[in-house]
């Protein structure tokens, strides 16, 4: 975990000026769920990582595909090794920029939307995301939900089993950040 930590903020550093402030996340929640006829699947993670540079809107996010936990453990283990390939595709990443301002020295909620590169099964997608940002006494909070296409990112479903997952899987973010020191 701490090595991913380091890497998003290497990555974010790069762009990083002086006099702009970066916050942190190391325990974002992320959840999937596919609801298909004969059986409903979901999972959740809470070890996802994000960095937001609030001067230039970016924000990267980064999860071990192997860190989702599933209610059955043979769903969990079909999801990485059949289906995400988590041996061979370890993280699932985001990197993209804020496209409003959000002022984060008042409360209030802000609809955003963030426009960045979305990775999955080695498969990269432009992506526009919608999402909320809260700011409550100083806390930052990021949440979002959206859809992810297993064909965009060249996940396969066996004939034998598409009845049992969704060709579109529903995401759910949650990430509250800490200003990075």
């Amino acid at each position: 975990m701490k090595h991913i930590t380091f890497i998003l903020l290497a990555w974010m550093s790069i762009s990083n000026q002086a006099g702009q402030t970066l916050y942190a996340c190391k325990n974002a929640t992320i959840s999937l769920f596919s609801s298909a006829p004969i059986e409903d699947i979901k999972a959740t993670t809470s070890t996802a990582a994000s960095v937001y540079n609030v001067a230039t809107g970016e924000l990267a996010f980064s999860v071990a595909i192997s860190s989702f936990k599933f209610d059955k453990e043979l769903m969990q283990e079909h999801f990485n090794s059949d289906y995400m390939e988590s041996d061979k595709y370890p993280r699932a990443t985001f990197k993209g920029k804020i496209n409003e301002k959000v002022d984060i020295t008042k409360d209030g909620s802000t609809a955003v939307t963030v426009t960045g590169e979305l990775t999955v099964h080695g498969v990269t997608q432009k992506r526009t995301i919608p999402g909320n940002v809260t700011v409550k006494n100083g806390m930052i909070t990021m949440t979002s939900e959206f859809m992810v296409k297993c064909a965009d990112h060249h996940i396969e479903i066996p004939r034998l089993v598409f009845h049992n997952i969704a060709e579109t899987i529903k995401m759910n973010v949650s990430a509250t950040y800490t200003l990075n020191k």
